[in-house]
């Protein structure tokens, strides 16, 4: 069994850190948001996931106050837009690197359509999307207790859009027809979600 310690970055066998590819598949948060300047922004990030089913309440963490945290915290909301099979190419374009006057709905070629109960706009073509509201933001910190130029930032859903199409008769929804994308491992990989498995719980 290997061992190594992470911050140490002096495992020759791992000359790639596989932090990521271990936890994986990661679900990718693809976040749109309102810059100071009403500019619609766009961006995915792989470090999100849900935190809480009631009240609804998830969560996109960000490496650096990039533009999509910044504009979360200082307007308190953002929409979760799902990133399914047919929409991966649009959500890698939207990863650029742009100014932020500059939206990504443009750069990744999808039309913005607006929100119910939140200011920015959702994905038009997303099958899902949450409207949240900004409840907490957190600077993350490493075990020496020393603050990281790390943000998390957790939303409450207000409101979910949904494809009825992707509505089972029994009223589920049929998570592996939709494909959604994950990020799975390295800088270039990522897994589609196309069967699912069922287990009975023990008690």
């Amino acid at each position: 069994m290997l061992f190594y310690e992470p911050q140490a970055r002096d495992c020759a066998r791992l000359p790639h850190d596989p932090f990521t590819a271990l936890v994986a598949p990661r679900p990718i948060g693809w976040i749109s948001t309102l810059g100071a300047d009403d500019v619609a922004n766009l961006a995915p990030y792989s470090f999100s996931n849900i935190v809480s089913s009631s009240p609804p309440i998830l969560m996109f963490a960000s490496q650096g106050v990039k533009d999509s945290a910044a504009n979360a915290i200082a307007r308190g909301e953002f929409v979760w837009n799902l990133v399914t099979d047919e929409l991966r190419n649009a959500m890698s374009e939207s990863s650029r690197t742009v100014a932020p006057d500059v939206s990504e709905f443009g750069l990744a070629g999808v039309e913005p359509t607006p929100s119910v109960l939140v200011a920015p706009p959702r994905v038009a073509a997303a099958a899902a999307a949450f409207e949240c509201r900004v409840t907490q933001t957190l600077p993350l910190r490493d075990a020496a207790g020393r603050e990281l130029d790390r943000r998390l930032v957790l939303g409450q859903v207000v409101g979910v859009h949904l494809d009825e199409r992707c509505i089972l008769p029994d009223g589920r929804v049929d998570t592996a027809a939709l494909r959604p994308v994950a990020r799975a491992g390295y800088r270039d990989e990522y897994a589609v979600v196309e069967s699912i498995l069922t287990m009975a719980r023990p008690d």
